[in-house]
C-alpha cells in the first residue's frame, strides 16, 4: 500500500456510522483518508470512496505500524460498539507518540477511561448534539457551538436594542459581555462586523462570548 502519511491526511479507524461520516467528510474536503475497519463487507462499501481502505485488526500494535499509522499526525478511532477494541487500540496509538488522537465515547464510563488514558480530544456525539439541538428548542438560537472551557458562538438575530445602531455605539459589550462578531444581510455573504455596522432586522449574526452570556443575549427580544 502507497504510504498517505502527509501533512494533509487522516487515519479513521472503525468505519461504522460515526467514523464513516467522518471519513467522507474529510475526503470529500480534499483529506487523504486511510480508513481501517476490521469488517470486510464495511471496507468494501469504501472502496473507491476514500485514498485507501483497509481491512486490519487496529488492537494490534504491529498491524498498525505495517501500516505506517505511526507516522500519522491526526488519528480518529470511531469505534463505538466494542469498548476492548476501542481502548486497546487508543492505546496503541498513545505509544506511538505522534498523533493527535479523537477517539468516540459511547457512555459516560467510556469517555472517562479514554481521558485517563491521555486522550486529548474524547468525543461524545449523542450526549454533544443532544446538548446542541437542546440549546436551539430552548431559545431563538438559530445555531449553536459551545466550546469544552464554556465559550459558545451563537447564530441569531438582532435583538431590537442593537437594530439601525452603529455597533460601536451600541455598548453591548459592556452591557452584555458578548461581541457580535459577524452579520449576514438577506441574500448576501456572511461579512466581518465592525464599530461602524449597523443592523437591521432582518439579519443574522454570530455572537461570541461565555456560554451563558451568549444564551442570555440570543434570548433577548
Amino acid at each position: 500500500m502507497e504510504r498517505i502519511a502527509e501533512a494533509n491526511s487522516v487515519v479513521v479507524i472503525g468505519l461504522g456510522r460515526f467514523g464513516g461520516a467522518l471519513a467522507l467528510e474529510l475526503a470529500a474536503a480534499g483529506t487523504e483518508v486511510l480508513g481501517i475497519d476490521n469488517d470486510e463487507d464495511i471496507v468494501q462499501s469504501f472502496n473507491g470512496k476514500l485514498t485507501h481502505v483497509v481491512r486490519a485488526d487496529a488492537t494490534k500494535e504491529e498491524v498498525l505500524r505495517q501500516l505506517s499509522v505511526h507516522e500519522f499526525d491526526r488519528a480518529v478511532v470511531g469505534i463505538g460498539s466494542d469498548l476492548e477494541a476501542s481502548i486497546l487500540t487508543t492505546s496503541a496509538l498513545l505509544r506511538f507518540n505522534k498523533p493527535t488522537i479523537w477517539a468516540k465515547a459511547v457512555s459516560a464510563a467510556h469517555g472517562q477511561i479514554l481521558e485517563q488514558l491521555g486522550v486529548e480530544h474524547v468525543i461524545r456525539p449523542e450526549q454533544d448534539m443532544g446538548r446542541r439541538v437542546a440549546h436551539l428548542v430552548r431559545g431563538a438560537m438559530l445555531d449553536y457551538v459551545e466550546f469544552e472551557d464554556g465559550f459558545a458562538m451563537v447564530k441569531t438575530r438582532p435583538p431590537r436594542e442593537t437594530v439601525g445602531k452603529a455597533l460601536g455605539d451600541t455598548g453591548i459589550r459592556a452591557k452584555h459581555r458578548v461581541t457580535i462578531v459577524a452579520v449576514k444581510r438577506q441574500n448576501s455573504e456572511w461579512d466581518h462586523t465592525t464599530t461602524a455596522t449597523v443592523l437591521h432586522e432582518d439579519d443574522e449574526i454570530i455572537v461570541a462570548g461565555a456560554t451563558a452570556d451568549a444564551e442570555r443575549f440570543a434570548a433577548l427580544l
